[in-house]
């Protein structure tokens, strides 16, 4: 679990394949301290596994899904990244509920510059849709950020400058591809809303034949 509060950003310095998909190494420095071998730790707002601790950097796993669903597969040597270790049990919450499970890819349709601040404005898959709302939560990239405005296919997000400034988000452009995550309380809401009876067991899906309803 993470908070969506950005603790520094990496470079990415080698790319290699192996069967299960890619292993990132990462140029890092703040989030090596209590980093080890095993530990989950979200680039770009994908929770991923920490193969190996070096002296400036780490390595991590990343399998043919997690590639194939996120930006991941745009990374190369010298790509930037945002970085957020896990939360620990003494961890202070600032954001909002982060995963690390990221819900699909958006394109940046416009960034309009105000002052030192920024409202960044997203084309959303349409699947995904359904759970963003005006003031909730979203993760860009990993980052914590609220939802300004929401109309149609687009929704707009209002960054402040010290977000430009400590997140690669300052680097990017028009046409860009970013990870979102929504927020997993809209979707629990979602799911009680729409009645879904996936995870029913059979004995549930029997009564629920016969006519009775869950209350």
């Amino acid at each position: 679990m993470f908070t969506g509060l950005i603790e520094e950003v990496g470079s990415i310095r080698k790319v290699a394949e192996n069967p299960e998909g890619k292993v990132f190494q990462i140029e890092a420095h703040k989030v090596l301290e209590g980093l080890k071998t095993g530990d989950s730790i979200a680039v770009d707002g994908t929770c991923l596994s920490v193969v190996s601790v070096l002296n400036d950097g780490f390595t991590a796993q990343a399998v043919h899904e997690t590639i194939r669903k996120t930006t991941l597969a745009f990374f190369r040597p010298g790509y930037q990244v945002n970085l957020e270790r896990a939360m620990t049990a003494n961890s202070r919450f600032g954001g909002h509920f982060v995963q690390g499970h990221v819900d699909g890819i958006a394109s940046i349709s416009s960034i309009e510059k105000k002052g030192n601040s920024a409202v960044i404005t997203l084309e959303i898959p349409e699947n995904l849709r359904r759970y963003i709302a005006v003031k909730g939560s979203i993760a860009i990239n990993g980052i914590s950020l609220t939802v300004a405005e929401c109309t149609g296919r687009f929704l707009s997000v209002a960054v402040i400058p010290l977000t430009l400034k400590e997140t690669h988000l300052g680097l990017k452009k028009t046409g860009d591809y970013v990870n979102i995550e929504v927020d997993i309380l809209a979707k629990y809401v979602a799911r009680q809303l729409s009645g879904n009876s996936e995870n029913e067991t059979p004995l549930e899906k029997k009564i629920t034949s016969w006519g009775y309803k869950k209350r």
